[in-house]
């Protein structure tokens, strides 16, 4: 073990809860500010969320000022410091990017992208290669089966990428930055309210050039992605309107693999490109003094996806889209010191897939899914020290057998500053268009439409101790979760079905968070994970040991600063598909640095080192990693 590797480690025991220091687009933490709390929003499916400091679930909130510091421009990166969380990428930037919290699969994530599920329906999870950051956005992680709140696809937990509104951030920001790979990277936003209507348009870019992904191959292998987002806001008395669009364009180079001898990555492979367009409107009506709220929403996701053989020509792709709609009421009852919240909930989904490869011929109709769900959620919190919760949801399928999901949660925090917390729930996910109708000649790959959906039963048990004078709190959380009806792929023929047995998931997150004297903050986080299959074997691309440590300095008149981050990833297994052997990707430990310094009021320069000892690497079997890389970059915000 390297020393590099040793300090992560050692730095990583010390780790991160992911507790908002700060609002979005405000200046760091001075001098003597406390580590305080702040609202989950994605804990509850009322409006105004529950307090990290009476929340039974584990959480993680990734501020703006997280953002700006570690200058993240792909959203993934940032997710590697959260706990209980893994990120794969197939390739270079652009490549399949998957998310795993608390060993589950990719696709019992659930992502929201300002309350839009985002999903590709036909996939049935979020690629996260095609999120790059907005300025001022947050990031909220809840840990743990939510499908009694969110139903399908909430078996490891919730991701929730949230823009800011007009009202949060009025003005203009931008940053523009180039660097290694010929990277070019920047996005613009500008905001404001204007009587009761609040906006905020922006749009964002992140090209690359490429590096070699093919071990001995000399094919660069780039991405374009692009986005274009809208948020609007309307008040007027106890009436609030808002609207959201957002669109998405990802064109990336891809390779094919050597699934003959070695497993390798090729110089071949063509491209992919991707777009998908994101939309919602609600109506939100506050009654009772501000004690009854009740909204109605309607949302779409559209994503077409195709892929591109080496002269361009298309050989296949897909068609998913997602209607929604859902209507929230919540009363509050109570006085400040005991408040009881009572929400009810209804779901309406729709589903649609239709495959668009060159080899279909005659009628090609949309398959579809229809699901409706119900729910209903109750919180009481005493004094801001006691929290208990629960939540029940049925869903009606016209596919798969009707499911009931629960939750509950507990919290009490002492005057020593120990708080303890508990929860406990159950999972649903329902197969993916893919592995039910799936079909791929080239493969020999046929989907199964008797697959059942799977599903999942937790629990976790934490204690966290804030010290210091309220400068510092630690968190030591265990969970346990077992999955049953774990889909899995087999061969002769290649399709897919329903393991027997269950899939055992346990593990410790340990979580910390420092204000520091002259400016200085320490964020950090370690997870140990036991994954196995119903065989008893490690499931992969699972690391038993994942930390990360982030070290950031802000000069007390904010001209200055700088960051270092340190991230682990420990030992995993893959499978090399040439040989069908499980092999071992090796641990590594990635530092980057980074700094900025302030021209003129709102204008900065800033520049970052990636992976500083250009540590060699592996992510997935068969495929490179990129080296050293530097980046330099003006921000603007007015």
């Amino acid at each position: 073990m390297n020393i590099v590797t040793r300090a992560a480690l050692l730095a990583s025991t010390i780790a991160l809860p992911g507790i908002a220091l700060a609002q979005p687009d405000q200046p760091a933490a001075p001098d003597g500010e406390k580590v305080t709390n702040t609202v989950i929003v994605t804990a509850s499916r009322g409006d105004d969320g529950i307090s990290t400091a009476t929340l039974g679930s584990s959480a993680t909130v990734i501020t703006a000022l997280d953002l700006q510091d570690r200058q993240t421009v792909i959203i993934s990166d940032v997710l590697r410091d959260v706990p209980g969380v893994s990120v794969n990428r197939t390739g270079a930037v652009g490549g399949m990017t998957d998310v795993r919290i608390r060993g589950a699969e990719a696709n019992h994530t659930l992502v929201l992208i300002d309350g839009i599920e985002a999903a590709d329906p036909y996939f049935g999870q979020y690629d996260f290669a095609t999120l790059t950051a907005d300025p001022g956005a947050r990031i909220e992680v809840l840990r743990g089966e939510q499908s009694a709140l969110y139903g399908s696809d909430a078996i490891g937990g919730v991701i929730n990428y949230i823009t800011a509104s007009g009202r949060e951030m009025p003005g203009f920001a931008a940053r523009i930055e180039g660097g290694s790979f010929n990277t070019v990277d920047g996005a613009v936003r500008g905001a404001g309210v204007v009587g009761d209507l609040d906006y905020a348009l922006g749009g964002s870019y992140s090209g690359i050039g490429g590096y070699v992904v093919a071990p001995g191959g000399s094919r660069r292998i780039g991405s374009k992605i692009g986005t274009l987002n809208g948020k609007f806001g309307y008040e007027a008395g106890a009436i609030a309107l808002r609207a959201v669009v957002r669109y998405n364009h990802t064109d990336a180079d891809l390779n094919n693999q050597d699934y003959l001898l070695t497993g390798n990555a090729i110089d071949s492979g063509g491209s992919y490109v991707n777009d998908t367009l994101y939309a919602l409107v609600g109506a939100r009506l506050t009654a009772a003094d501000g004690r009854w709220v009740t909204d109605l929403s309607g949302q779409l996701t559209d994503a077409q996806r195709r892929y591109f053989d080496d002269s361009h020509n298309e050989t296949s792709g897909d068609n998913g889209r997602r209607h929604k709609a859902s209507l929230v009421s919540t009363l509050k009852l109570g006085d400040g010191n005991i408040v009881h919240a009572l929400t009810a909930a209804a779901d309406y989904e729709r589903e649609e897939y239709r495959g668009t490869a060159t080899y279909i011929t005659g009628p090609n109709p949309y398959q579809h899914t229809d699901n409706w769900g119900i729910v209903g959620q109750y919180q009481l919190t005493i004094n801001d020290r006691l929290g208990l919760g629960g939540a029940v949801r049925h869903d009606f399928n016209n596919r798969f057998q009707d499911s009931t999901t629960w939750h509950a949660q507990a919290s009490y925090r002492f005057d020593s500053g120990t708080r303890l917390h508990a929860a406990g729930g159950s999972g649903v996910k329902a197969p993916t268009f893919f592995e039910l109708y799936g079909y791929s000649p080239s493969s020999g790959f046929v989907g199964n439409p008797k697959v059942r959906p799977e599903r999942s039963t937790g629990w976790e048990a934490g204690v966290e101790q804030s010290f210091l004078d309220g400068h510092a709190r630690i968190d030591v959380t265990y969970f346990n979760a077992k999955l049953r009806d774990m889909i899995v792929t087999v061969y002769g023929p290649y399709s897919v079905k329903n393991a027997p047995g269950t899939t055992p998931h346990q593990g410790v997150e340990v979580s910390a968070n420092f204000v520091l004297p002259a400016g200085f903050r320490f964020d950090g986080s370690y997870t140990y994970l036991d994954a196995k299959d119903d065989l008893g074997a490690e499931l992969q691309r699972r690391p038993k040991h994942i930390g990360s440590a982030n070290l950031a300095w802000r000069a007390p008149d904010d001209r200055f600063g700088a960051a270092v981050t340190m991230r682990y990833n420990g030992k995993a297994r893959d499978t090399n598909f040439a040989t069908y052997a499980v092999e071992t990707l090796n641990a590594y430990t990635l530092v980057n640095l980074n700094a900025d310094v302030a021209l003129t009021r709102g204008l900065s320069l800033y520049g970052r080192i990636e992976n500083l000892f250009d540590t060699d690497y592996r992510e997935t079997i068969g495929f490179r990693t990129p080296g050293r890389a530097a980046y330099a970059g003006v921000r603007a915000r007015f």
